[in-house]
C-alpha cells in the first residue's frame, strides 16, 4: 500500500497530477484545496505528498489521493466514516481548508456544509450526526506556506542529507538523531540550500552561541 510519495511534478490536470518518482509516474487525485496550493508550481518542482490509497473489488484500479500533511489525510479518513461518502466524493468535497470544514461540523452548520462540492442537505446532516464532537482537534489545523516549502526542500535535499549526516557523526561527533534534527531545522530556515557545503554551513551557523539553535 502506498502511503507517502516524494518526487517531482510532471504534469497537472484539472483534478489530478502526475508525480514522477524514480522514473515511475503516479496519477494522484488532489482535493481542490491541495491543488490550489500547487497552481503556481511548474513541471520539475520537487513535491512530497501523504497518500490515501483506495482499491476494492468494485474499484479494482487503485486510486491515489494526495495531501500536503498527515493531519489532512487523517481528517479525510474520518470524513469517509460518514455513510454514502466514498474517497472520490470526499476529495471533491474538500473545497475548503480542513479547519473550516471542521468548524462547520462542530457548529452543526448544515447549510454551510451543503456548499461543499457534491454535498447536499441530507449528506450534510449525516456529516453533522456522524462527526459532531469528533472534529474539534482539527479546528486550529492549517497547512502553512512554510510547511509546503519544507516538504519540497527536503525532497530536493534528500541526496544531501546522508552526506551531511556522515560528516556530522563521523567528523564532528554529533549523534545521528541530533544531526537529523539540526539538518531539518536548517532546511526549514533556508529551503533554497542546494549543496552539502551550504547545508553544513547553515547548520553550524544556527548552532553557534546566539544562533537560533545555539546550545
Amino acid at each position: 500500500m502506498i502511503a507517502y510519495l516524494e518526487g517531482t511534478l510532471f504534469k497537472k490536470e484539472e483534478d489530478r497530477i502526475l508525480l514522477l518518482v524514480q522514473q515511475v509516474g503516479y496519477e494522484i487525485f488532489l482535493p481542490a484545496v491541495v491543488l490550489e496550493a500547487l497552481k503556481e508550481k511548474e513541471a520539475g518542482t520537487p513535491l512530497a505528498l501523504h497518500v490515501y490509497y483506495y482499491q476494492t473489488e468494485r474499484q479494482p484500479r487503485p486510486v491515489l489521493i494526495g495531501f500536503h500533511a498527515e493531519k489532512e489525510k487523517e481528517f479525510f479518513q474520518m470524513f469517509l466514516t460518514v455513510e454514502d461518502i466514498g474517497p472520490v466524493k470526499a476529495a471533491k468535497a474538500f473545497t475548503q481548508p480542513v479547519s473550516e470544514i471542521a468548524r462547520l461540523i462542530e457548529a452543526g452548520d448544515v447549510k454551510g456544509l451543503s456548499t461543499l462540492k457534491g454535498i447536499g442537505k441530507r449528506t450534510a446532516q449525516k456529516i453533522v450526526a456522524t462527526l459532531g464532537g469528533k472534529a474539534e482537534r482539527f479546528l486550529d489545523f492549517a497547512v502553512t506556506k512554510e510547511d509546503k516549502t519544507v516538504a519540497a526542500s527536503e525532497v530536493y535535499a534528500k541526496d544531501l542529507i546522508p552526506v551531511v549526516i556522515h560528516v556530522m557523526t563521523d567528523q564532528l561527533g554529533y549523534k545521528a538523531m541530533e544531526a537529523e534534527k539540526l539538518i531539518h531545522s536548517a532546511l526549514k530556515r533556508c529551503p533554497e540550500i542546494s549543496s552539502p557545503e551550504d547545508l553544513l554551513e547553515e547548520i553550524l551557523r544556527g548552532n553557534m552561541p546566539g544562533g537560533s539553535n545555539g546550545r
